[in-house]
């Protein structure tokens, strides 16, 4: 069966995760700019700027920066809306989706090395209430 993280475990994955991406030799992204590729690729389409925006709860203008600096790293692609040329489409791409997988990787790695140092620290947290 497996055992909830904690909300600081959850929180040393998330760090370690951020550190391993900033460390290794591929983009470095900001919040914002995770934010929307990890909605692009984690939710279905299509995606559009104003779908973006109303999702994340941003301006469209910050959309459109985010989407400047994926586009940038071929992250993601904007392509006009065939059926309603007005509308952006944001596309996900080859490059993007094998981003995807090594940050999943990562994050598999974080949480693993999460779960073998939990058992101690829970036993040293237990120790400190029993001798408080």
């Amino acid at each position: 069966m497996a055992t909830q993280s904690s909300p600081d475990q959850l929180v040393g994955i998330l760090r370690d995760t951020v550190v391993a991406l900033v460390r290794r030799d591929g983009p470095d992204l900001s919040a914002r700019q995770l934010g929307v590729f990890l909605t692009v690729y984690l939710t279905d389409g299509p995606h559009t700027v104003r779908g973006l925006a109303a999702e994340l709860n941003v301006s469209k203008p910050a959309i459109t920066r985010a989407l400047d600096r994926l586009g940038e790293l071929d992250l993601a692609r904007r392509k006009v809306d065939p059926m309603d040329r007005r509308s952006v489409l944001v596309q996900r791409t080859l490059k993007g989706a094998s981003f995807l997988r090594d940050m999943r990787s990562i994050m598999a790695q974080a949480e693993q090395t999460a779960r073998e140092s939990a058992p101690a620290g829970e036993a040293a947290a237990t120790e400190a209430r029993r001798a408080g």
